[in-house]
């Protein structure tokens, strides 16, 4: 039987890697021990609140990551070995990502904040590389399936080439005002999640 998708292998891959990444977020998310009283529980998930956030932030952003890397191979017919190992860097980042995460959640409200902020912002600097590389790739290997396609490669290869210098200048600032950062990225985050739910659904329709 003949594949109709020439990726449906390669997509399928990709699909397991997120969803392990998306996993290994909670981990960093730990059960309160030595809990005595209920007013040492409410206490100790206070405590846990830094770590919460940096599981939903992360959350999202692997899943916006998800939800445009799946946009992206439909705008392809075929692969090329630099495509597919574009592809492997990007996903390199989105496994990386549970480690400043569970960094950020130990540390974001501590005097140690700049270290776990810095390392954060990097991967996501590393990570739009990767769009920059991915999109870069079907392109050059001209592997999109039309005009139209190509024109939204293109648009996503513009998104990754801002995006890298913001969040690279964001883990320079880092290391003075991380609280700070941390705050303006979540914010970029919701953004990008507003907006893709309002391009999908005009997508639908």
């Amino acid at each position: 039987m003949t594949e109709t998708n020439p990726n449906a292998r390669l997509e399928t891959f990709c699909d397991g890697v997120f969803a392990i990444a998306l996993t290994l977020l909670i981990i960093e998310v730990r059960i309160p021990s030595g809990v005595e009283s209920t007013a040492d529980l409410w206490v100790a998930l206070l405590h846990l609140a830094p770590s919460i956030f940096a599981f939903v932030l992360s959350f999202i952003i692997i899943f916006i990551t998800w939800v445009n890397h799946h946009a992206s191979l439909k705008l392809v017919n075929r692969a090329s070995p630099f495509f597919i190992y574009a592809n492997g860097f990007l996903l390199l980042t989105v496994v990386f990502l549970p480690f400043p995460t569970g960094l950020l959640g130990e540390y974001l409200l501590t005097d140690h904040a700049s270290p776990a902020v810095v390392l954060y912002e990097a991967t996501l600097a590393l990570q739009a590389v990767s769009w920059i590389a991915l999109t870069s790739a079907a392109l050059r290997d001209k592997l999109c399936k039309s005009k139209s396609d190509e024109h939204a490669m293109r648009l996503n290869n513009r998104f990754g080439s801002a995006a890298a210098p913001v969040y690279a200048v964001c883990a320079i600032a880092a290391l003075w005002v991380p609280l700070l950062i941390a705050i303006l990225t979540t914010f970029i985050w919701i953004f990008w999640l507003i907006n893709g739910i309002s391009i999908r659904h005009e997508e639908v329709n």
